[in-house]
């Protein structure tokens, strides 16, 4: 048996900042992660960090990388109509958002824990919570090696995502769950050729939405919206591409760039929130306990702000004996989840196709878009969302 201040379940940008926020407060952790390093250092998820994020990567000394090879973007178009209408987000809000991949933060978090000999378990398996409502929650787990292992913690973060053992090890009855689906899904792909913008281009089009997106000068991220029942043997490249060029063509002959596609994946798209986010010593945070539908590029983000509330509640309750932020960590989370559900949401429905619409829905969308790309204040709104709003508090 071991003994550590907080166990942390998931090895994702939300448990390794958690644990190194934590080491930052002196408050010593062990982070558990199913998947091998090389997995979860290569694994494409989000790449839009908000001005928040940047910034807290930057205080605690794990940004460097990000300002050395992250691409800032001051402004976003909206594409519809045929043309394109920027988004002016410093102009706006006063902040921009950095492209840089989720991996690559996970590759940073990693580095950042080497360096300072915290401890990150990979490819464990069998991983098990108990005794949450009591004051020395334990984990028991087979290690990477075959033994059997046993963690003993005065709390635990569940931070191992939407299919993760976390959440599923609060007994029945104690969550309540919202959850909204949506009837499309997205085709992501990842293409080896230079990005043919300079920024983010989301489009709004009768065959479907569409989005460009960059991880890199290299390295270009489209996504196209499909039937969620699609098979991707459906897409074949050539597919791909040309339903890209269709929905991204403007009047003034914007032309894509085309090359190798590295990676394929359709994504069905949610929306879930649990309440509360915590249950005794268990407390969940990102995917675990919200899944936002990507449109609004908030998911990393909302993960940040969770931990960034949880490490100094844990501090308080672990350190000092004021259990009383710890008590309030989901009430403090939920706000800022919420506001980034239905801004993700508002993004969602008023740039996707939906099937079940009529033309009077579609109608609305235009007059939304419309709206929203000639009315400073609509387009302020956006802004102040998409680049992030201020952490509250500590």
């Amino acid at each position: 048996m071991t003994d550590t201040r907080v166990g942390i379940v998931g090895a994702g940008p939300a448990g390794l900042l958690l644990s190194y926020l934590l080491h930052l407060q002196g408050i010593d952790a062990v982070v558990l992660e199913a998947r091998s390093r090389s997995y979860v250092e290569q694994r494409v998820r989000a790449g839009v960090c908000e001005q928040p994020t940047v910034d807290l990567l930057r205080e605690i000394g794990v940004g460097a990388r990000m300002d050395a090879e992250g691409m800032p973007h001051h402004g976003l178009s909206l594409r519809f109509d045929g043309a394109d209408h920027r988004i002016n987000l410093t102009e706006l809000a006063g902040r921009c958002i950095t492209v840089y991949g989720q991996q690559e933060i996970v590759k940073d978090l990693i580095a950042a824990h080497e360096e300072k000999d915290l401890p990150i378990e990979f490819e464990v398996s069998d991983v098990a919570l108990h005794d949450l409502d009591g004051e020395t929650p334990r984990i028991t787990y087979t290690d990477a090696a075959g033994n059997a292992q046993e963690l003993r913690c005065g709390a635990i973060a569940g931070c191992d995502g939407f299919h993760g053992i976390s959440r599923s090890s609060i007994p029945d009855g104690e969550l309540t769950v919202y959850e909204r689906h949506y009837p499309f899904a997205w085709l992501g792909i990842l293409a080896r050729t230079p990005p043919s913008h300079e920024e983010l281009i989301y489009t709004h089009h009768e065959r479907g939405f569409a989005l460009h997106s960059m991880r890199s000068p290299e390295i270009t991220r489209l996504y196209l919206q499909v039937d969620p029942n699609d098979p991707l043997e459906d897409w074949p490249d050539d597919r791909v591409w040309s339903e890209l060029q269709q929905r991204l063509a403007t009047r003034d002959g914007f032309s894509l760039r085309e090359g190798p596609v590295l990676e394929k994946s359709i994504t069905p798209m949610r929306s879930f929130v649990v309440e509360p986010m915590q249950y005794g010593r268990l407390f969940l945070a990102g995917d675990a306990a919200h899944i936002v539908p990507p449109t609004g590029a908030k998911g990393m983000n909302l993960a940040v702000a969770d931990v960034r509330h949880l490490a100094h509640a844990l501090k308080l309750l672990l350190r000092d004996g004021d259990p009383a932020p710890a008590a309030a960590y989901s009430e403090t989370c939920l706000s800022r989840v919420w506001r980034a559900e239905h801004f993700s949401w508002f993004m969602t429905s008023m740039l996707h196709t939906d099937p079940d619409s009529d033309d009077f829905g579609r109608r609305l969308q235009l007059a939304q878009l419309r709206y929203t790309a000639t009315s400073r204040a609509a387009a302020t709104s956006l802004a102040e969302n998409y680049a992030g709003l201020p952490f509250e508090g500590r």
